[in-house]
């Protein structure tokens, strides 16, 4: 049996420090920077109308997390194959469709809780404004789980193992464009939510798709920085 690498300071620097800086980032984006950007462009309630530029909070929060959710099934199938990238989606996607309908369900309540004072505390509009189960909406589990499990798969079917850049960034803008597509298609039709995507189709549109498009450009790009440092999954 060989013997392990030495250790060495980079150790700690790349399997101690970054990680925990990455973790930190992660939750900083709900926690810290998404009330900083409320304050700046209010997202609106029942009696208020949201800031022109409350976009922003969307794809610096939201959009941040579906890149990470999305990112890390979309290279291991740039750089792993097909059925790791498939795997690996399915598990982050099924995460996050079970915390994001979470979220929704809170916000939905808090939103009928709203139109209950705003209507004289009327139980009647109270119990009329209250979420269906988010749990069951089929744009959630295609978003998350569905998605997740595409992105993956896509991207390492089209990339084969290459390590070509150009086959990476073609394969990875491919996957990441097909899935935004099904997640804007689901929302303007299946989803509990659909009425609000249907009253600006151009807002949802790029909401999705920005994200969609910065992740199939950043993670090919992270995906052959990585080749570079000899950090491949599995036995390539």
């Amino acid at each position: 049996m060989a013997e392990p690498e030495k250790f060495k300071l980079a150790d700690i620097l790349y399997g101690l420090v970054v990680p925990i800086l990455i973790g930190i980032l992660i939750i900083a984006f709900p926690a810290v920077i998404q009330p900083a950007l409320d304050g700046v462009f209010p997202p609106g309630d029942m009696m208020t109308p949201p800031s022109d530029y409350a976009f922003i909070t969307v794809i610096l929060t939201h959009g941040f997390s579906q890149m990470i959710v999305l990112g890390v099934p979309l290279i291991l199938g740039l750089l792993w194959n097909k059925w790791a990238g498939g795997a690996a989606g399915f598990l982050t996607g099924t995460l996050y469709y079970v915390a994001w309908s979470g979220y929704n369900t809170q916000y939905s309540i808090d939103m009928a809780l709203q139109a209950y004072y705003a209507m004289g505390n009327d139980p009647n509009y109270f119990i009329q404004s209250l979420p269906p189960n988010l749990w069951a909406d089929p744009s959630f589990i295609g978003n998350w789980i569905v998605g997740g499990i595409l992105i993956g798969y896509i991207a390492g079917a089209l990339n084969n193992k290459s390590f070509s850049f150009k086959r990476m960034l073609g394969a990875g803008l491919t996957a990441a464009i097909a899935v935004g597509v099904m997640q804007f298609t689901l929302n303007m039709t299946v989803a509990a939510g659909a009425w609000m995507a249907q009253a600006d189709p151009g807002f949802t549109l790029f909401t999705v798709m920005l994200p969609s498009v910065l992740l199939g450009v950043i993670a090919p790009i992270l995906a052959k920085v990585m080749t570079w440092y000899g950090l491949l999954p599995g036995n390539r």
